[in-house]
Parts: C-alpha cells; sequence; structure tokens
C-alpha cells in the first residue's frame, strides 16, 4: 500500500519518495505535470514540476549544470554541494516533508529529488500566466497612473513596493483552503498599523476552514468579516495601487488575494466608498466641487424615487408652491408597480449590458432606450416622470464610486420604495429610521461605520466634506489607531520657500547695482 504526502518525511530511498509523489500528484495521468528522470554522480534524481507554472530555461540548466558531475563531486554530504554549488538560482528551499513538496510544486516551484538525501531541494523559478498591468475600469481618472492590479499577486505586491519603499512595509504570505491552497497576503506597515488590527485580519485568514477558495477576495471578505446578511459593504475593494498605496499610510491593513485583481483595504467606514482618487488628482477646489456632486449623485439615487412618490400619492404634503409635484395623466399601471417594474428593468439591462459583447451594446442601448422607455410611455404603460426620476437615480447609481454601495443603495431604495407603497409616510419613516439603524449599529473590526458623523468627530468630518491640499493632511485617522499619528510636521520647513517668494524678492539687486557703481568709481 502507498504511503500518502500528509505529515510524510522525506526517505533516503528515492523510489519511496517517487511512489508517494508520483500518486499525489497524478504523475502519468495528468498531462501537465511534468517528471524527468536523470542521474547526478551516479545518483538517481528527478525533477517534478508543474508546465506552465515554470520557465523552460531553469529545467534545462539544472540539468545542464548535473550533466558532468562525478560522484566525488556530491559525495559527501550531498544537500550542502548541491544548493551552494550548483543549483544557481535565488531561492533554493530544502524541506523534509512530502507534504510542503507537494504544496510548492502545485504552487509553481521545481522539486528535486536525489537518491540517498533525506531532503528535496524546492527551487523557486515560478512564471504565472499574467497580464500586463492596466488601468482598471471602475476607478478610471482624468489624469493620474494607468496602471492596476492584475489576477498575479507577485505583480501586485512589486506595484505597491513601487510606491513605498518603506523597509518597514510588511507583505505576510497565508495560505488557506484544504484544496486550493490559495496565496493570500497581508500588506501593512509595521510602525503605523494598529497591531491589534493586523493580528485580527491575520487570525480570521488562518482560521479559514474550507476546500477552495476559487472566487478569490470576495470569499476571503466573507470570512474576515465573519460573513452574514447584512448587505453594507464592511470592506473597500480597490484595483488601483496608488489608493492602496494611500490607505497603507493612512494606517489600514490590505488583503491580496492570488488570481484577483482587486485588493481588499481594511477596515472601511461609510465614507470610504464615498471617496474617488479623481478628487486627489485635481485642485483641491476642483476636488471638493467634484466630491460635493458624488455626494449629490448619491443622495439622489437613494431618495428620489421613493420621496417623489410619497409626494405624487400624497399631495397633501406639499406646500402650495410645490403642488406640480406629481403625474400629469394617469398611466394603466398603478405608480408603485411602475416603480418596481422600472428598477428590475434597469438591472435587467445592467447585466444584459455585462453579458453583450462590445459591437452589439450599442443595439442593446437603442433598445432600452426606444422600445423599452419610449414606447412604454406612448401606449400608456408609464408615465414620463417614472422614467425621468428612473433615469435620475440611475445616474446617481453609476455616479457613486463604489460599486458594491451603488448595489446597496438600490436594495435600500426598493426597501423604501415597497414601505412607502404599503403605509405612506409611516412607512416610508419606519424604512429610513430601519437604514439609519443598521448603518449605526454596523461595526467592522469593532469599528463604527458611520465615524466621524457618529460618533462625531468634527475635524475629520470636516477633512470628508471638503477636500483638503495634501499639505494640511497632517495627521491619520484616528479611527484606526494609527502607532504613528502624525504625517508631517504641522510646520513643514520645505514649505518655506513659498512664503518668501509670497514676499517678494529681496533688494539685492539694489544692493548689487551699488557696489557695481562704487567699483567703476
Amino acid at each position: 500500500m502507498v504511503q500518502t504526502a500528509n505529515h510524510t518525511q522525506v526517505s533516503k530511498r528515492y523510489q519511496e519518495n517517487i511512489d508517494i509523489l508520483k500518486k499525489e500528484l497524478g504523475i502519468g495521468i495528468s498531462y501537465d505535470i511534468g517528471f524527468r528522470e536523470f542521474e547526478i554522480g551516479g545518483k538517481s534524481s528527478a525533477l517534478i514540476f508543474v508546465d506552465g507554472l515554470i520557465k523552460d530555461v531553469p529545467i534545462v540548466e539544472i540539468m545542464q549544470n548535473f550533466a558532468h558531475l562525478d560522484r566525488e563531486d556530491v559525495v559527501p554530504d550531498t544537500l550542502h554541494k548541491l544548493v551552494s554549488r550548483y543549483v544557481t538560482y535565488v531561492k533554493a528551499l530544502p524541506t523534509d516533508k512530502l507534504e510542503d513538496v507537494v504544496n510548492k510544486v502545485l504552487s509553481g516551484f521545481i522539486a528535486l529529488i536525489v537518491d540517498g538525501m533525506p531532503e528535496v531541494i524546492l527551487i523557486e523559478a515560478r512564471q504565472y500566466p499574467a497580464r500586463q498591468p492596466e488601468e482598471p475600469d471602475i476607478e478610471r481618472v482624468v489624469r493620474g497612473s494607468r496602471d492596476g492590479f492584475t489576477e498575479t499577486i507577485l505583480f501586485n505586491t512589486a506595484l505597491i513596493r513601487r510606491r513605498i519603499r518603506d523597509p518597514r512595509l510588511r507583505t505576510e504570505m497565508i495560505t488557506a483552503g484544504s484544496r486550493s491552497k490559495s496565496d493570500i497576503c497581508v500588506l501593512y506597515i509595521e510602525d503605523i498599523a494598529n497591531p491589534e488590527l493586523v493580528n485580527t485580519i491575520k487570525k480570521r485568514i488562518e482560521d479559514i476552514n474550507i476546500d477552495g477558495l476559487p472566487m478569490a477576495e470576495k470569499s476571503v471578505e466573507e470570512f474576515i468579516t465573519t460573513g452574514n446578511w447584512n448587505p453594507l459593504p464592511q470592506v473597500r475593494y480597490t484595483e488601483r495601487p496608488d489608493v492602496a498605496a494611500t490607505h497603507l499610510l493612512e494606517g489600514h491593513v490590505l488583503v491580496i488575494v492570488d488570481t484577483s485583481p482587486s485588493v481588499i483595504i481594511a477596515p472601511a467606514t461609510y465614507f470610504h466608498h464615498l471617496q474617488h482618487a479623481e478628487e486627489y488628482r485635481q485642485n483641491a477646489a476642483i476636488g471638493v466641487y467634484l466630491r460635493w456632486v458624488r455626494f449629490i449623485g448619491v443622495f439622489l439615487s437613494l431618495f428620489i424615487l421613493p420621496l417623489w412618490y410619497l409626494f405624487a400619492t400624497h399631495p397633501t404634503l406639499l406646500p402650495e408652491s410645490l403642488k406640480f409635484i406629481g403625474v400629469s395623466k394617469v398611466a394603466k399601471i398603478p405608480l408603485i408597480w411602475q416603480f418596481i417594474t422600472a428598477e428590475i428593468g434597469l438591472d435587467m439591462l445592467r447585466m444584459s449590458a455585462i453579458h453583450t459583447p462590445s459591437p452589439l451594446a450599442t443595439a442593446l442601448g437603442l433598445i432600452a432606450a426606444f422600445m423599452l422607455g419610449d414606447v412604454a410611455i406612448t401606449v400608456g404603460l408609464f408615465n414620463a416622470e417614472v422614467i425621468l426620476y428612473m433615469a435620475v437615480a440611475a445616474v446617481g447609481t453609476f455616479a457613486t464610486p463604489s460599486y458594491e454601495l451603488g448595489m446597496v443603495n438600490r436594495i435600500f431604495r426598493l426597501f423604501m420604495l415597497t414601505m412607502t407603497g404599503l403605509l405612506g409616510l409611516p412607512g416610508f419613516a419606519i424604512s429610513l429610521l430601519g437604514i439609519i439603524g443598521l448603518l449605526v449599529f454596523t461595526r467592522p473590526f469593532g469599528i463604527p461605520y458611520m465615524w466621524p458623523l457618529i460618533p462625531f468627530n468634527a475635524k475629520a468630518l470636516k477633512n470628508i466634506v471638503f477636500r483638503p491640499p495634501i499639505p494640511s493632511q497632517n495627521a491619520r485617522p484616528s479611527i484606526v489607531k494609527p502607532q504613528d499619528r502624525t504625517r508631517q510636521p504641522a510646520f513643514s520647513p520645505a514649505r518655506k520657500p513659498l512664503k518668501e517668494e509670497q514676499e517678494g524678492p529681496k533688494n539685492t539687486s539694489i544692493k548689487f547695482r551699488r557696489s557695481s557703481q562704487k567699483d567703476k568709481k
């Protein structure tokens, strides 16, 4: 009976190791598992690797290095001589556990097995299938970097290292999933991030007990946030390295999952989902304007439909000057069902646009605009006002920087519409209080979701409402409890020359002119 690799030590007997690894890795059955036998100084040896996860050159170089070795070249102390003289790669890790050999080979290492050696040499020569960093579609900016995270974890950490060259930046690798063996990297700046927060996130990742994580970052998020039915996004996602680096410097922790281009930023409050990189790529005044426009868009996407329906069905709530709000012509379908149908139809169009090939996207837009919108009004199924306000709500949803928050706002809007349709003004009030209560009592990683509004922090709230100039951002957000709370001195010496330039040039030119005249005399 062949043993398994679990908790099995590497044997000095070459054939015993090979038999176990053949069974575990499916050598001879799986076409992509490479197995190459040869001799090193008269000793039976083998290389095991996954074709497609490694470069071809290392295999050739390793075999060339070993081709002309005699027995005296590798005996005694075979392991030391091979690693120090002939395995010419930066990372060559010996292991005495066959379980480690299986896991490392499946993650892209090359395993070198030599007869009589109670260790296996693991050579890192990985080359994952990967695309080049490209600007993410969701977080585009007019000015700024065009690189974005990819599905390769090594590329993603390199993009962050390029922006933060701090030796205290830590990148700790954790493996989760009993079958998928997914690589998860936790990033933080050691002397800034709260150690308790870092340990909490690492502990929750280590406690993941599931066979696989094929959905990558989303599955990990539900584990580290103790996933439940709360629809609010409790972490922030980003595909931009500059956004991720900014949050690292504020004291947040990043979680990168291999095969995913989205990076988790933890913890995150409600207001983190309302910020966009474009606001910081423009002048501070322009950034404030852009931020307010986004706030207005989010507010309209959430409240304009239930409020308009409430006033249209209860015109007595309006003053005389606003009596024009309402329906000008009664349609064949009740107003509440028009809104619910329009909401579902909008989501159907959104999903259709995602699955529609680009050449057909224009045709889909024409169908939505004319056949569904214009014709529905013409035949009297929908009121024109319903289409108008539904379009305003949709634009506000798409203006929401966070895709996850935009989806949540759709659910909240539909909930308020339904409650208002059933109970009128009390239904609107009950649904609004329920949403506020959910926002207030949500505490991802023990942090209030509505900070700095609840609990109130005037200085932090000012920085959210008004995008401050970068030189004035001296302190890190206190809610993440950073170890180093100061980003820069309150009065930076580098800013003094600016003050001197504003005061005007000194009278050095006059002195120079006088001295010149004196020299002439």
